[in-house]
């Protein structure tokens, strides 16, 4: 049976052993970090405090890959006004992901360990060696670095977290039907990789299609975009259309929006275990 699949997102724009040693001396900064998150992972998961939690904390019971792996920055690139895209050279061959996966972002001299989505394709990595993360500018200092003081030829390390996800019920396994994604941002500028998407739509037409959403647009928008943008924000309207016993709904987007849209989707008749969800940050 083919099924159709919803996505609703919004911009905001996943231990140590052995041979990990010769890449990270314990000596080094990069080791002295490593140190530090396996401290995190494996002694702060049940810590209850008012402040906010950081990455490791958040992530602590997830789980990760054993190898750290260092990175060398390759290109960096202005998505938007907030967001920049890094290129990460890869020569560890042993380093592999999957699509939805993120890395815990490892820096020389910042002792707070960041949590990044990875925005290319695992084929990338095959083919060329690289890995790319798509980072929104906040006062949080893994971000604030990579906005402020990140150049080309930096070193990082990565470590790939496994998302298994937080889903309400175990959803089954099917054949990928009709792709319909509704994508909201501030305005069109923050729509990251609206052109990718765009490509996609005229690739597959009938099976992936978009509508992008922006919330406080104030310039004109591009004759291109036009026809599949809505101004406003994703609603009950935009969403009822599409229940049916065979679509799945995937959300991605800050805790406010997953819980509200969340909310939304099952005041109108989505089953629980149609929704997906991760709250990883």
């Amino acid at each position: 049976m083919v099924h159709a699949t919803v996505y609703v997102g919004f911009t905001v724009p996943q231990l140590l052993r052995g041979a990990q040693s010769r890449i990270f001396p314990s000596h080094s900064p990069l080791g002295v970090l490593r140190h530090s998150a396996f401290c995190y992972c494996t002694g702060n998961g049940t810590i209850k405090s008012k402040r906010k939690m950081d990455h490791l904390e958040r992530t602590a019971n997830n789980f990760r890959q054993e190898v750290i792996t260092q990175a060398k920055v390759c290109g960096i690139t202005n998505e938007s006004e907030t967001v920049k895209r890094l290129r990460l050279a890869i020569a560890n061959k042993d380093f592999t992901f999957k699509a939805g996966q993120w890395v815990d972002f490892f820096i020389p001299g910042v002792s707070v360990v960041g949590g990044f989505s990875i925005c290319s394709s695992p084929g990338l990595l095959e083919r060329e060696g690289i890995l790319e993360l798509a980072v929104k500018h906040t006062a949080h200092p893994p971000a604030h670095w990579v906005h402020t003081e990140c150049t080309l030829d930096s070193e990082v390390a990565l470590r790939v977290g496994d998302l298994h996800g937080y889903q309400e019920g175990k959803g089954n396994r099917h054949e990928l039907g009709t792709v319909k994604l509704y994508y909201s941002a501030k305005n069109t500028s923050e729509l990251l990789f609206k052109k990718n998407i765009l490509g996609l739509m005229k690739a597959f037409p009938g099976k992936i299609t978009c509508c992008f959403h922006v919330t406080q647009q104030r310039s004109q928008i591009c004759e291109e975009l036009q026809p599949h943008i809505t101004e406003g924000r994703i609603s009950e309207k935009d969403l009822e259309k599409h229940i049916s016993n065979d679509t799945s709904w995937y959300i991605c987007g800050p805790p406010p929006m997953i819980e509200s849209i969340s909310k939304l989707l099952t005041n109108i008749g989505v089953p629980r275990n149609r929704i997906f969800f991760e709250k990883w940050w």
